[in-house]
């Protein structure tokens, strides 16, 4: 049994970085793909940004692509999320899962078996 476990939110201004961790125990995630998911209040749960199980091919939402990006360390279970050049409209909590049927990663919500618990994201303006 996979559990995701995130850190690394908090409240930071517009403009700067964060980066997100998103470890995984219970047995290995380095042959799934995994994403990065993002709700705000009153909104539905949507896309960020995933990655392949050899984190050798990322895809991104257009309104994160050339500003965040998403790592991973198979060594240390985790993958990352490295959010730079933050916006208001980035606030949300943000959402780490595995797709334990796919190595490739999915931007579908649907697709994903297991999510961590979220972390808070807040950029003031």
């Amino acid at each position: 049994q996979v559990q995701l476990v995130e850190s690394g939110g908090g409240l930071v201004q517009a403009g700067d970085s964060l980066r997100l961790s998103c470890a995984a125990s219970g047995r290995t995630v380095s042959s799934y793909g995994m994403g990065w998911f993002r709700q705000a209040p009153g909104k539905e749960r949507e896309f960020v940004a995933t990655t392949s199980w050899s984190g050798g091919s990322t895809t991104y939402s257009d309104f994160v692509k050339g500003r965040f990006t998403i790592p991973r360390n198979k060594a240390k279970n985790t993958v990352y999320l490295q959010m730079n050049s933050l916006k208001p409209e980035d606030t949300a909590v943000y959402y780490c899962a595995v797709d334990m049927n796919n190595k490739w990663g999915s931007p579908s919500v649907q697709d994903y078996d297991v999510w961590g618990q979220g972390t808070q994201v807040t950029v003031s303006s």
